[in-house]
């Protein structure tokens, strides 16, 4: 298995790059988070995945080891392939897929093209364990925003409102402003509910 490759950087597509590796050129599919780290006629290096099917040989490249941790996690799951792989990591940021699997956010995923309903359960479901074990994961902050959450679901709870509206609320909050203290979140979601 091809596991990473170094060479020039001799074309650059927000899909795919050819690089030139001691004379050969290999064309290598990336997602847009791997594009948007990419100079232009650089030497460079890029972790690689190598899918092998009956009728083709297709090279993913990710410019970072954790992207194509997460890569080779999600095609683990029935139902994606490789496209919907890339088109995720192309959507989100490695760190944003952990987030969402950790946190449990179903809309985040199932707003992904190509990802309807019970993919996103899938994911959450088989994946939430082997991405805490994933390798370049910092979970303190995922553990911190849940407790959060699930402190201020608590307090609107006690005041009357009903847990899935105020969760809708408090999603779109922590969304624009992911580091708010429980006291901001309840004011916030309070002006909103």
């Amino acid at each position: 298995m091809i596991t990473q490759i170094k060479g020039k950087l001799l074309e650059k597509h927000p899909t795919q790059v050819v690089i030139e590796c001691n004379g050969i050129g290999y064309m290598v599919h990336i997602s847009l988070h791997t594009y948007e780290q990419l100079g232009d006629g650089e030497l460079l290096k890029l972790y690689t995945h190598l899918q092998v099917k009956e009728d083709s040989h297709t090279l993913f490249g990710f410019y970072q080891n954790i992207e194509r941790s997460i890569f080779r996690l999600l095609i683990s799951i029935s139902g994606i392939g490789a496209s919907i792989a890339r088109t995720m990591l192309s959507s989100m940021s490695p760190e944003e897929i952990q987030h969402a699997i950790l946190s449990e956010n179903l809309g985040a995923i199932k707003a992904v093209k190509g990802i309807g309903l019970k993919t996103a359960q899938r994911v959450l479901i088989e994946l939430k364990d082997k991405v805490q074990k994933t390798e370049g994961i910092d979970d303190i902050p995922v553990l911190q925003s849940n407790r959060i959450k699930e402190e201020t679901l608590s307090a609107l709870e006690v005041l009357g409102y009903p847990r899935k509206q105020s969760e809708k609320v408090i999603d779109n909050i922590l969304q624009s402003t992911p580091n708010s203290s429980i006291e901001e979140l309840i004011k916030i979601a309070l002006n909103k509910l």
